[in-house]
């Protein structure tokens, strides 16, 4: 996969990055470098490998799964700075 220049704009637009004109080669070039390095890591046979959740061996702290009783949904809103009805009202991010 490589990236053009002006996927570089997009990504810097949708990250709400500001990016001149002369910084764009140079960034297409590290992200091209980041997806061959990407590329590269998916060549490696993993099918041995167990999934872990730490390089350091170590049982997970569990919890007993138990129902808890709470204040209810109007309470947990109640500090929000928008809500609407027992729902969290929130900026508009995606285009």
């Amino acid at each position: 996969m490589s990236v053009d220049q002006a996927t570089v704009r997009r990504i810097a637009h949708l990250a709400r990055i500001a990016v001149k004109d002369e910084d764009v080669p140079h960034l297409q070039g590290e992200l091209n470098a980041i997806l061959a390095f990407v590329e590269e890591l998916n060549s490696v046979d993993v099918s041995d490998v167990e999934p872990m959740t730490s390089v350091v061996p170590m049982q997970m702290k569990m919890r007993r799964d138990e129902v808890t009783d709470h204040a209810g949904a109007q309470a947990v809103v109640a500090n929000a700075p928008l809500h609407e009805d027992s729902f969290f009202t929130v900026p508009k991010v995606v285009e």
